[in-house]
């Protein structure tokens, strides 16, 4: 009778997770009752399944007036976390990120110079409005994943932000307040950050390469200083 239940559950799960992909990101899927009815099950088989979904953000549930099953997609986001527990497990450390994201980061800049909005555009001159008010360590981390986000969501390709977004927000997250300790380092992380984003919003791929390629350029130098120092300290 067990192993029925899980069958049906599992089914379910794979129903519901259909609808939902079906169904555009936020759209209400229905009440409980009316997926009682629609999968004809019965209400622990059809919360089971739920949480299978929901585990893997397909669907969100709401409670109260408004409340039901919605549809929900994921994102890098969702992902890194699973992949930065096993990174951590395996002992990666920044510069095996920078390492991996270094090709993968210049082709997002130039990917986002060459199919840039208007939108897009706007964003990067907002985000340019805030870098000298980033001045903390912990602001400048924030600022820096910020802008691959943004890279990366210009890029138009879904490898590039979940590699990025596995880069910076686990990279920096892990060494970055050593990494910007230093009041000049991160005088000259604001620069770059000016830079690169002025090459994209000129369009100019050539030069946001060339910025790119610059700033990793630079990060792997102050790791390396930053792993030396440590040693001495030891």
């Amino acid at each position: 009778m067990a192993i029925a239940t899980e069958t049906l559950a599992t089914r379910t799960a794979r129903d519901l997770a259909n609808l939902s992909l079906a169904s555009d990101p936020g759209a209400h899927l229905g009440a409980e009752d009316d997926l009682l009815a629609r999968f004809r099950v019965s209400r622990p088989t059809l919360r089971q399944a739920a949480k299978l979904v929901e585990r893997d953000r397909l669907i969100s549930i709401r409670r109260g007036a408004q409340g039901g099953y919605y549809a929900e997609r994921p994102d890098a986001r969702d992902a890194i976390q699973s992949l930065a527990r096993f990174l951590r497990m395996k002992g990666a450390h920044l510069g095996h990120v920078i390492q991996v994201t270094r090709p993968v980061s210049e082709e997002a800049a130039v990917a986002a110079a060459r199919l840039r909005s208007a939108a897009d555009v706007e964003a990067l001159q907002t985000f340019v409005a805030t870098i000298d008010a980033r001045d903390t360590p912990r602001e400048l981390i924030a600022a820096e994943v910020e802008m691959a986000r943004l890279l990366s969501g210009m890029s138009g390709n879904p490898v590039v932000e979940l590699i990025l977004e596995i880069g910076y927000s686990f990279g920096l997250d892990e060494r970055g307040s050593d990494l910007y300790a230093d009041p000049d380092r991160r005088e000259r992380t604001r620069a770059m950050q000016r830079s690169l984003c002025t090459a994209i919003i000129d369009g100019d791929a050539d030069i946001a390469r060339l910025m790119m390629r610059r700033r990793s350029d630079q990060f792997d130098a102050w790791l390396h200083l930053t792993g030396a120092a440590k040693k001495d300290q030891a």
